[in-house]
């Protein structure tokens, strides 16, 4: 059982910045892809980025160049840096554990991600 605890989120106003991060625990490889999906009220949930265990990236085309993904293999954690944050941003993002990009095997409960003046 894999168990993912997010926290970072929070209302920020547009422009800004958050950082979010996920640990993992319990029975996780350290080969799995982990990342992040996001899903705004009456949408679909959908794929933010993903990382592999060798640090291969894909990113959503709505947040290239604005968002970045990265993790910490030893401490089995991922971050993602949000910067020029818009309100269409605005969602719940959950993280993700899967043995590849688009596959997800374990998600975290989620974090609220507010973007609003």
């Amino acid at each position: 059982q894999v168990q993912l605890v997010e926290s970072g989120g929070g209302l920020v106003q547009p422009g800004r910045s958050l950082r979010l991060t996920c640990a993992a625990s319990g029975s996780i490889a350290s080969s799995y892809v982990m990342g992040w999906y996001r899903q705004a009220p009456g949408k679909e949930r959908e794929l933010v980025a993903g990382i592999t265990s060798s640090g291969t990236t894909v990113y959503a085309d709505s947040v290239k160049g604005r968002f970045t993904i990265s993790r910490d293999n030893a401490k089995r954690t991922v971050y993602l840096q949000l910067n020029s944050l818009k309100p269409e941003d605005t969602a719940v993002y959950y993280c993700y554990s899967g043995r590849i990009i688009t596959r997800v095997d374990s998600w975290g409960q989620g974090t609220q991600v507010t973007v609003s003046s």
